[in-house]
């Protein structure tokens, strides 16, 4: 998506006010040298309490820790088994992030929910975003409150979100109740270029309201 397009979609995310930007991954496909001037304008998102991302496996083919370096200079923070603790008042959120599953095939770390879970209170409300949706039942036996997900595009085509739901536990668009925790699965905000087409699966820019008076913000 060109320069253009990236600009676009950071000035329909600033209009929105939300108090707080997260970005689950694949935000990229080609190297910093090609491609930093198409996403450039990422830089100039704005978020009260910042903008906030983990990588998807996208990143990892095209060297994700140059990648990470890259957003972050533009001012993104990644959450790479980590996380943060985010206050308003009274209220909090424990907001954590994990790496793609595909890291280890290029030397570099994998999921780890404990590291990042490993700071959190006991009546911490957790929001975990992790690219893939597939390990949301696990997450939410660990805690997690509400899950940020992507990597299906939502299925792309009517039809073709079947399978790609067989290959993420049966979740591919949209909001899933799981017990204690909810899991949310965004389409994408754009496409993917080895399959450039959407057809009955709209891309998203999503904004999310928080509800509760104890432990949460309000966005």
């Amino acid at each position: 998506m060109p320069r253009n397009w990236v600009q676009d979609v950071v000035t329909r995310t600033n209009a929105l006010n939300a108090d707080l930007i997260v970005l689950t991954g694949d935000m990229v496909d080609g190297w910093v040298m090609s491609r930093y001037g198409d996403i450039e304008p990422l830089g100039d998102l704005r978020a009260k309490h910042g903008v906030w991302a983990v990588t998807g496996n996208h990143e990892y083919y095209f060297c994700a820790p140059d990648w990470v370096k890259t957003f972050e200079k533009l001012g993104l923070t990644f959450l790479n088994n980590s996380a943060t603790r985010i206050t308003q008042g009274s209220a909090a959120i424990y907001l954590a992030g994990v790496t793609d599953a595909v890291a280890p095939k290029y030397g570099l770390q994998g999921p780890q929910l404990n590291d990042a879970l490993a700071a959190r209170r006991p009546d911490d409300t957790v929001i975990l975003l992790d690219h893939r949706p597939g390990n949301a039942r696990q997450n939410e036996e660990m805690g997690v409150s509400l899950q940020l997900s992507g990597h299906t595009h939502g299925g792309m085509i009517s039809g073709l979100d079947k399978l790609i739901g067989s290959a993420n536990n049966g979740f591919v668009s949209g909001q899933y109740p799981l017990g204690a925790m909810t899991l949310y699965v965004s389409n994408g905000t754009g496409i993917w270029n080895g399959f450039p087409f959407r057809l009955g699966k709209q891309s998203e820019i999503t904004l999310i309201t928080l509800h509760s008076t104890n432990h949460v913000l309000r966005s």
